[in-house]
């Protein structure tokens, strides 16, 4: 399970040139689910987005989480974060999840970030095709990767 996780002043989706889903300040969560992807990836990367200290403190020392700044979180869905471009110029997205395997881990991801969140998660539409927009904030952009967890 791979994420790439952008500090935001706002970020939205629109689906269909219509609003969908739009948060302030806080995090917008880009995330791929991988062939063979569990439960336990799940709750290891959920609990890395959400301790993840990118926001200032006092001292402007990126030092608080999203919830001690009481920030928002966006979740999308991309499953081209596990593409591969070992051979040619066309990515390859085997190692993609199919949807049957990859829309109830991401629909967990969504629950269990709100449990831990302790407020709604805002979410794309899994499968849609959407715009996302963003005011990324520093910038500020970590990706984490489940299986590197050195």
């Amino acid at each position: 399970m791979r994420a790439v996780i952008q500090r935001v002043r706002e970020a939205g989706v629109q689906i269909d040139g219509r609003p969908h889903a739009h948060v302030g300040n806080g995090l917008l969560v880009l995330l791929g689910i991988e062939v063979g992807d569990t439960e336990t990836d799940l709750e290891w990367l959920c609990g890395k987005i959400i301790r993840l200290r990118v926001f200032p403190d006092a001292d402007e020392v990126m030092n608080l989480d999203v919830m001690q700044v009481r920030g928002e979180i966006l979740l999308v869905s991309q499953f081209t974060l596990h593409a591969s471009t070992a051979k040619g110029n066309r990515p390859s997205y085997i190692r993609a999840a199919r949807p049957e395997e990859a829309v109830p881990l991401y629909l967990r991801a969504k629950q269990r970030l709100t449990e831990m969140l302790g407020r709604s998660v805002k979410s794309g539409e899994f499968g849609a095709n959407m715009q996302v927009s963003l005011v990324n904030d520093g910038p500020v952009t970590i990706i984490i990767d489940s299986r590197i967890k050195e």
